[in-house]
């Protein structure tokens, strides 16, 4: 498994569509240009959601998405990176 370096981190468990992406949106804005946000999400539509945000978007990148069990629950991890 690759380590994905990551500079900020939002907490979106709990939160349901499209919230995680909403706050997602928020918080890239508050980075500087190559760096990272690792984003926490129970929202299972968060991984289809994420995709298509990077798809879309002019001004980041998917670098990554993983799954980790944390407190028992299936968590649902998104890296992006802010270019440009």
């Amino acid at each position: 498994m690759t380590t994905i370096n990551f500079d900020k981190v939002l907490d979106a468990r709990g939160l349901s569509c499209p919230l995680p992406i909403v706050k997602a949106r928020q918080e890239i804005a508050s980075l500087q240009p190559g760096q990272v946000l690792k984003v926490l999400a129970t929202d299972r539509g968060s991984v289809k959601d994420f995709q298509g945000w990077a798809k879309t978007a002019k001004n980041i990148l998917l670098v990554g998405q993983t799954t980790e069990m944390i407190d028992g629950k299936e968590v649902y991890v998104h890296y992006v990176q802010k270019v440009g």
